[in-house]
């Protein structure tokens, strides 16, 4: 069957899995001669709509890497909200410099499970949301041209009848990476909410709006009633810089990644 549309859907908090996965689903279309769509899939509202394709279309399909996993509380909205109908697929996975673990088999195991046929993947790496010390900058110019290899790649399969299944590393049912301190003790820091800084802030609201999980009360920004991932959106899009994280277990986590994951990690392609 001829593809004829080529779709993009992430979840990316902070925008770095977004620009890897457009990079790989634009390089297919444009290889494919086909359109592009982009679906978000990041806030609240936008995770509530089902998206059913086709044998005729071809998803990229994103996720960043939480704890060596899909974030535990978007994964689900993945399972729940996405019918493949034997459309191909190409998974990619972004990670912070550490290691994407088990992320990878997870989204690839979940997309089979719902009916897409995965024929390449990816995993990247990006700026981790809890430190700039960490892939500050990334992903470049080589990540991205790297995502659009992947993307290249993924077509010239399509193109040549080629659409046996990807073999990626890792395991779909491993449990989540335990964080550790700078004592290399397990960080628990379950319950860490951001603070606001009422000297900076404006009261604008940006950062409710952002948080993908709808934790923040949008009539007092100050206060956090509803369940905080530490995604970091409302850290990094905050225009005064006036949220920020305290909790000393969530520091020394932060502390640890600084001292033992700074040398650049690699990107892995599979196809």
């Amino acid at each position: 069957m001829k593809i004829e549309k080529v779709y993009c859907l992430c979840y990316s908090a902070t925008g770095t899995t977004g620009k890897v996965v457009s990079a790989v689903a634009e390089a297919i279309a444009q290889k494919l001669n086909v359109p592009m769509e982009s679906i978000p899939f990041t806030l609240p509202a936008q995770r509530e709509e089902a998206h059913a394709f086709s044998d005729r279309d071809l998803v990229v399909v994103g996720s960043p890497t939480y704890a060596g996993r899909m974030p535990n509380k978007i994964m689900p909205d993945y399972r729940e909200k996405l019918t493949g109908g034997g459309a191909l697929a190409v998974s990619v996975v972004t990670f912070g410099n550490r290691s994407f673990d088990n992320s990878l088999a997870e989204l690839t195991a979940l997309l089979a499970e719902k009916g897409f046929r995965p024929i390449a993947a990816g995993a990247f790496v990006c700026r981790h949301a809890f430190t700039d010390v960490l892939a500050g900058g990334r992903p470049g110019f080589d990540d991205l041209r790297q995502a659009r290899e992947l993307g290249e790649r993924a077509a010239e399969k399509v193109l040549s009848g080629d659409e046996g299944a990807v073999e990626v590393p890792g395991d779909s049912g491993a449990p989540y990476y335990v964080p550790k301190g700078t004592d290399g003790q397990p960080a628990k820091f379950l319950k860490a909410k951001p603070l606001t800084d009422l000297s900076k802030c404006s009261g604008c609201g940006v950062c409710a709006r952002v948080c993908p999980t709808g934790a923040i009360d949008p009539a007092d920004v100050s206060l956090v009633p509803g369940v905080c991932i530490k995604c970091q959106a409302c850290v990094r899009k905050c225009t005064r810089h006036a949220k920020y994280f305290e909790d000393p277990a969530f520091l020394s986590h932060v502390a640890m990644l600084e001292q033992n994951f700074r040398e650049d990690k690699e990107n892995a392609l599979f196809w």
